[in-house]
């Protein structure tokens, strides 16, 4: 599957890598663990049951930055990102809406890259599908099962022989993998995450209610693949990612992401099928984005009231002032999205716009060195913006006290010869991927 097309980011001074980032499962603020030279990047990816929403794009945003930073510090970054494109939400509203499973998904699928284009959100190196996987995660069930980690379940209550299961409990006995290091949650959490969160606890059959689901047998009316020894079926949720990250990343590769919903079961679960597989940890470190609500009410498609981005961009509005307001809140924060935010990150992209024709040769370099500062600690974007907003204040104050006329300055066009090729909006597309030309 491919991903979509994007320009390179600008080139611009390189800085020294300082990042600190909070890991979830330690409950740290550190540096994430990448090389001096390289660093890897798995976020996981939308289930395309339905159109881009502000929560997804919240999460995508966010670690663009950590890209960003990395890439302009010089290092060489490898990045992936998965499509859920066989789940059963997608299976269902496939089923709801008359139209065939893969055509929803491919439907949506192109939706989210064309959303992910217009917020200059950088492609991942790395872009697979489950359907086009699905080969390599049944040899990874396989091993699993052949390790001990992975038992079948017997059919009943309506269910088919052949369903295979994760034994937790095995493999916190085999493998350096504990439950609930990575999500950072206590049992009881975990025990209503994992029930809401498209677990099965009370299934008959299983070793412990924690078990997730590897391998699922083919039903009547659901799509199904060769699973070898396994027998037709398809996968489960967790074991994707796992297998997807083995596949294109380092093991351990630097960072894993996503939303904070994702930190249990999902990436709980992930990992320690991952682990299961090799004994290597799936990654380093742990970091997730907050939860994006609408005018006060969690967004949700039960409630109807999720605010997409291609509903935004047809209405007219600039996916740059998109951008910047979700940039206005920290990655970690739970926050709402509405008519304020908006307007606020729409005036502010007009003040940054106009503040250029006011730009000085030295702008660029001191105000790359303040957003590089404030990435490095915890990708804080709302002090990189608020940097920004200084940096347009001060240019405009300059073009008022030298009694310019509006849009006469000049310009990053007129920057003197000999001086840094980077401009204030080579700076900012570069860090904080903020297109103000």
């Amino acid at each position: 599957m491919h991903s979509w097309t994007d320009p390179a980011p600008p080139r611009i001074r390189p800085h020294d890598d300082r990042l600190e980032l909070f890991d979830t499962s330690t409950g740290t603020t550190r540096h994430p663990g990448n090389d001096a030279d390289s660093a890897s990047l798995y976020v996981c990816g939308i289930t395309p049951y339905d159109a881009t929403h502000l929560g997804h794009a919240n999460t995508y945003v966010a670690f663009d930055l950590l890209h960003r930073y990395w890439l302009a510090a010089g290092l060489e970054v490898a990045y992936t990102q998965n499509v859920t494109d066989v789940d059963d939400p997608l299976l269902e509203r496939a089923d709801a809406s008359g139209v065939a499973w893969d055509d929803l998904a491919r439907e949506q699928t192109d939706l989210f890259r064309t959303d992910m284009q217009a917020l200059n959100v950088l492609a991942p190196h790395h872009y697979l599908s489950v359907s086009e996987t699905v080969p390599a995660i049944v040899a990874a069930v396989e091993a699993l099962v052949e390790r001990g980690l992975g038992y079948r379940v017997p059919g009943g209550d309506g269910e088919p022989d052949g369903d295979v299961y994760f034994d937790t409990r095995a493999a916190e006995r085999q493998t350096p993998w504990r439950l609930g290091a990575i999500g950072a949650h206590d049992e009881d959490e975990m025990r209503r995450f994992f029930a809401e969160r498209g677990g099965d606890p009370d299934r008959a059959g299983k070793r412990d209610p924690f078990d997730p689901l590897l391998w699922r047998a083919a039903r009547d009316g659901e799509p199904s693949w060769d699973g070898g020894t396994l027998g037709a079926g398809r996968p489960g949720w967790h074991v994707e990612c796992s297998v997807i990250a083995r596949s294109t990343l380092p093991a351990p590769f630097t960072v894993q992401a996503g939303g904070s919903d994702l930190r249990f079961p999902h990436h709980e679960f992930s990992a320690a099928h991952a682990t299961g597989l090799d004994d290597a940890p799936l990654a380093l470190t742990y970091t997730h984005s907050g939860m994006v609500g609408l005018d006060g009410q969690k967004m949700s498609k039960s409630l109807g009231n999720l605010e997409l981005v291609s509903r935004l961009r047809a209405a007219g509005v600039d996916p740059v002032a998109i951008r910047a307001g979700l940039l206005d809140h920290h990655y970690r924060s739970d926050w709402d999205w509405s008519a304020q935010v908006l307007e606020r990150a729409q005036a502010r992209v007009a003040a940054w716009r106009q503040a250029l024709a006011a730009e000085r040769p030295e702008d660029a370099e001191s105000l790359r060195r303040q957003i590089v500062e404030a990435l490095s600690r915890d990708l804080d974007a709302p002090a990189a913006l608020a940097a920004l907003d200084r940096w347009a204040d001060q240019a405009q104050a300059r073009t008022a006290q030298q009694g310019h006329a509006e849009g006469s300055g000049p310009g990053t066009d007129a920057l003197p010869a000999g001086a840094d090729a980077a401009g204030v909006t080579e700076v900012v597309d570069a860090l904080l991927g903020l297109r103000l030309r």
